[in-house]
């Protein structure tokens, strides 16, 4: 897109939007509020901006006395920690690159992903040592490891050499530091995808992104120094969605849980109630792991205040309805992608719907993905790029342009396609968006099922599904069938309550009330778990080549 150059201005032009200085600000004027962090031990670590603010700062020194130099990538394979915080200002403040490192990534997909960025020095939780041992041999760019522990380096046994010890290294560092006025434009962080379609690609965010998205997220989200974020999203996974940065610009109070599992939910929820938090994010598994224990609890804390962003796939209306009912807890629907940053919609109210909705109209319309955040410019298109009207029914391909999204992948020949000659990142994701500027997916342009030349949505059946108060969980993926082309299949997780008293049957008559006949899926499974990719999401890749034969005779 061509840039017109206009009248010149009179501003500070060299003045940088650098991520470093959200941090210098909340330091300058919330020095005092505090960022609470669970360490492995489960006692809850606390300092202030100040505290984060000065180690930092002696990050920065640490990183200068290894050698780093400006350009330099560093990974990073850390829980949501204080430290991972820490590193989140300190590494790119210093003009090196944080490159995320997933560690649900297969050894084959990390070891990928350091040699593709050109790692030079790996940053790494001391649990999580093992990883990084079995991709080490295959790593070609490593000079050292740093590991973040409270132990002594002597006490630890690892095959990594050179290591050191991240809190050596700030104890020996100078306290103060001299930032680089970095230009705003040059690559402050990476994540790569999931590599679902081939190998992980590398998404590399400026400065400017990160500091732009970080305050339309805190202007929409509506976050303060009053709140208190708890950082459940994985910081690993799209720059955490953005929440350390924004929470830290507007000088809330940070809860970092550490490691945890869905097995140890009630470690959350002890931090949700003891903290008093009043803000979150989460996809649907996670979410719907608070909600069953929250449930089971009597009585059920109360919640009230508390809003959960909840994006990756859409939340089932059960789910929002059923966390409203119990904890007066608030659901806020969301979506994004790595490639975007995070967060493109949220689904916020507006006060001349509610006044025209009813109540049950609401609830339907916060099913809905949510209305495009100021910045970012977004069109649906059928597949020869005719773009499509805004009328709620319409259904395309959407397409995304801002300062934000990805203009092109790092290093990835053969990625060209997914950006159109005007700019627009085409998101593979397929949707309608209405009057009054809401966009509701139907589902991935991958995971539509077509059968017998018609579309099913199997994000709709999904959600049909688990609003049946016997289901935990499902998925619906298109299989190949002989005579229609594709086939629904629904895989369904019960409820332990109703593990023997629902079946097939049970299930068709529920979504009959929704679907059409022919849209109904030819088989119901009932599993025991849904398989998830690295970041939560149902993994229908692997569903698909599991059950690719289940039609295979029909």
């Amino acid at each position: 897109m061509d840039i017109i150059k206009g009248f010149p201005a009179t501003s500070q032009n060299s003045s940088q939007l650098n991520i470093i200085n959200i941090i210098k600000h909340a330091a300058r004027n919330f020095g005092r509020q505090e960022i609470v962090s669970r360490k492995q031990d489960g006692k809850m670590f606390r300092y202030t901006y100040n505290d984060a603010y000065e180690r930092v700062q002696r990050l920065a020194s640490s990183l200068t006395s290894l050698g780093v130099m400006v350009g330099d990538r560093i990974g990073v394979l850390a829980s949501n920690s204080y430290r991972n915080h820490e590193m989140y200002f300190g590494i790119p403040g210093s003009g090196a690159v944080m490159v995320l490192m997933n560690p649900r990534f297969t050894s084959q997909e990390l070891s990928y992903v350091v040699n593709h960025a050109g790692i030079r020095f790996i940053f790494v939780d001391d649990d999580l040592l093992h990883i990084v041992e079995a991709i080490a041999p295959m790593c070609e760019t490593v000079q050292g490891y740093v590991i973040l522990t409270d132990k002594k380096l002597g006490d630890m046994e690892t095959k990594l050499e050179p290591i050191h010890s991240y809190e050596d290294c700030l104890s020996k560092a100078a306290p103060a530091y001299e930032w680089p006025n970095l230009d705003e434009t040059c690559a402050s962080s990476a994540c790569y995808t999931s590599g679902t379609t081939g190998k992980p690609k590398g998404v590399y965010y400026s400065h400017r992104d990160v500091y732009l998205q970080a305050m339309m997220y805190a202007l929409n989200a509506k976050i303060s120094v009053m709140d208190c974020v708890f950082q459940i999203v994985p910081m690993f996974h799209v720059l955490g969605w953005g929440t350390p940065y924004s929470a830290t610009m507007t000088g809330a109070k940070l809860v970092l849980p550490g490691k945890y599992s869905l097995e140890g939910i009630d470690k959350i929820i002890k931090i949700l109630v003891q903290e008093k938090v009043t803000l979150s994010a989460g996809v649907p598994s996670i979410l719907r792991a608070i909600l069953n224990h929250l449930l089971k609890m009597d009585p059920s804390p109360d919640l009230t205040g508390l809003r959960f962003l909840c994006g990756g796939s859409e939340p089932p209306l059960s789910m929002m309805k059923s966390f409203w009912d119990t904890t007066k807890t608030e659901i806020v629907h969301t979506y994004g992608s790595t490639e975007a940053q995070a967060i493109v919609t949220l689904n916020l109210p507006k006060p001349w719907l509610n006044k025209e909705l009813s109540e049950e109209e609401r609830w339907e319309q916060k099913k809905k993905q949510g209305y495009i955040m100021v910045g970012l410019d977004v069109k649906i298109v059928d597949s020869s790029g005719k773009e499509l009207p805004h009328d709620g029914e319409t259904v395309g391909e959407i397409l995304l342009r801002g300062p934000w999204v990805l203009g092109k992948y790092h290093d990835a020949p053969g990625s060209e396609d997914q950006f159109t000659k005007d700019g627009y990142f085409r998101t593979g994701d397929v949707g309608a968006i209405d009057s009054e500027g809401y966009l509701k997916l139907t589902d991935r342009t991958k995971d539509l099922i077509k059968s017998g030349g018609e579309w099913i949505s199997s994000v709709d059946m999904e959600n049909e599904i688990v609003n049946h108060p016997a289901v935990f969980e499902a998925a619906v993926v298109g299989l190949a069938h002989p005579k229609w082309e594709e086939r629904p299949l629904a895989l369904v997780v019960l409820r332990d309550e109703f593990k023997t008293k629902v079946d097939k049957k049970e299930i068709l008559e529920h979504l009959a009330k929704r679907f059409a006949k022919w849209q109904l899926p030819d088989d119901v499974l009932f599993v025991e778990t849904i398989p998830k990719t690295s970041v939560g999401k149902i993994d229908k890749k692997l569903i698909r080549i599991e059950y690719e034969d289940v039609y295979a005779d029909r």
